[in-house]
């Protein structure tokens, strides 16, 4: 299970996320600049320990290096959702109580993703790919392909890190 992200961490990959193409520590570095204060080094360390951690991957490109997420921000998200719920000694009580803390916008967004998460005579799951036409297609690419659960990946599906 992937261990939530440093408050830095967190607003490193959210640019790495929101850009969704390799960049610099200079281009980081320069957009986290925008809001406090933060030394070259501190951006260049996190980033190295991002990469150390599987969540960023690297080329080398003369001295310095671009990083690119290695999956997205859904599949971090849904992972920690997967990992906080597995903790639960009571699965069903515990989706009741998140429920419950969900806005009128969330339930309804649960709502439309348990409907494309199954198909409605049987039951079944089905893959995004099989929803042509549908908005969630789109949404779609966004999506590491399952995987089984490891000592690396002891939760059951996606691993953020998209191994």
């Amino acid at each position: 299970m992937p261990r939530p992200l440093g408050e830095l961490e967190d607003a490193v990959m959210t640019r790495v996320w929101k850009w969704n193409r390799p960049v610099t520590v200079r281009e980081v570095l320069e957009d986290l600049q925008k809001e406090r204060s933060i030394a070259y080094t501190t951006v260049m360390t996190v980033l190295d320990n991002l990469h150390q951690k599987g969540w960023v991957r690297r080329q080398a490109e003369g001295r310095a290096y671009r990083y690119e997420a290695v999956s997205t921000r859904a599949a971090y998200a849904a992972a920690l959702m997967n990992e906080a719920w597995s903790q639960s000694d009571n699965a069903a009580a515990a989706l009741v109580a998140f429920f419950g803390m969900m806005s009128e916008e969330q339930r309804q967004a649960l709502t439309d993703a348990v409907r494309v998460a199954r198909l409605p005579e049987t039951g079944e799951q089905r893959r995004p790919a099989e929803q042509a036409g549908s908005p969630e297609q789109a949404a779609s690419s966004e999506q590491s392909p399952p995987v089984e659960p490891s000592a690396e990946n002891p939760a059951a599906g996606e691993d953020p890190r998209g191994r």
